[in-house]
């Protein structure tokens, strides 16, 4: 499976955010997604999923692809998970045929076990981003675009967060959205200028 990004270009208000972008994502690359702040990433990843249609260009998909739309586990900016869900019920909620007992158990890979029975507005932004990577890795998808995933983590949680995705994304494409490569191995970058 590929994700073929061609000649995107996309404008906000008359400003250019994305010109003439192209791109492919096959299965196993990992890839950074790097550039400033306003630069385009946020806006890349929505165009790659179908959210936001570009100005010119199109998203492919191509090779042995079985959906007519990027299947993508997904960790936006903000975290869109449910206030009142506990971090587990928040994991269970995408994969019916686990429970919140068997999500708690990937959660404690990353975070505290007496954190992931608690209702999501009580953890701290630390806590909701490692939330938001275990859900997203556990979507039966093609793909992980990750946006700015460790915001907030410390070294070491970050590099366990990053062997975390990796691991669990077997074949799956993985990109990475963040300002800079810092605090991650060396990745093929496509950096937006």
């Amino acid at each position: 499976m590929t994700i073929a990004v061609e000649n995107v270009s996309y404008n906000i208000e008359g400003k250019e955010i994305l010109k003439d972008i192209s791109w492919e994502i096959s299965s196993d690359d990992i890839w950074l997604l790097s550039g400033d702040e306003g630069s385009g990433k946020t806006a890349l990843i929505f165009i790659i999923l179908g959210l936001i249609t570009p100005d010119s260009g199109r998203v492919r998909l191509l090779g042995d692809y079985k959906y007519d739309r990027v299947n993508a586990g997904v960790v936006f900016q903000d975290d869109r998970l449910f206030e009142d869900m506990t971090a587990a019920e928040n994991v269970a909620v995408i994969r019916p045929a686990t429970s919140p007992e068997v999500e708690a158990q990937e959660l404690v890979k990353l975070m505290s076990a007496d954190r992931v029975n608690i209702p999501v507005r009580e953890l701290t932004p630390v806590e909701r981003r490692i939330t938001s990577i275990v859900r997203a890795a556990s979507v039966p998808s093609d793909i992980l675009l990750l946006d700015e995933p460790f915001k907030g983590m410390d070294d070491d949680l970050r590099k366990k967060a990053f062997a975390y995705i990796k691991e669990t994304a077997g074949h799956k494409g993985i990109v990475i959205a963040q300002r800079t490569p810092e605090g991650l191995p060396p990745l093929r970058n496509m950096k937006l200028s």
